[in-house]
């Protein structure tokens, strides 16, 4: 998912060393984090997880989002942190479900927003 929606969106490549996206130019682009991407994705995973419908961000309906198994859907939960992740670098928000995500780069943060509150942040460092 993430290598198509980048070449598509951004025209961009995938450096997978370093987690972060290549522009055509060879120069990085993404959001930049002291974290080990891991725990970053773990927390964000969490945080998506938690916002209403989040599932149509891929074009899901409801029903297939309810006809997948508990593994099948934390797999698909990892798949959008991961996509919005790399997304972030292009732009600062991204509409998810009900919610939004939003890159707080001054503050090195992550937040995820339903409505006019901020409901889960992710540290980056």
């Amino acid at each position: 998912m993430r290598g198509d929606w980048m070449e598509e969106k951004c025209g961009a490549s995938w450096d997978t060393s370093r987690h972060q996206a290549m522009r055509k130019d060879g120069s990085l682009m993404g959001v930049k984090h002291a974290r080990e991407y891991v725990d970053i994705l773990r927390d964000l995973t969490e945080a998506v997880s938690a916002i209403p419908n989040s599932f149509t961000f891929f074009e899901m309906t409801k029903e297939e989002w309810e006809e997948l198994g508990e593994e099948e859907r934390a797999e698909v939960m990892e798949a959008l942190a991961d996509d919005v992740f790399y997304g972030l670098g292009q732009q600062t928000d991204i509409r998810v479900g009900d919610g939004a995500v939003v890159y707080a780069a001054k503050h090195h943060v992550i937040e995820v927003v339903q409505g006019d509150n901020v409901t889960q942040v992710v540290r980056l460092i």
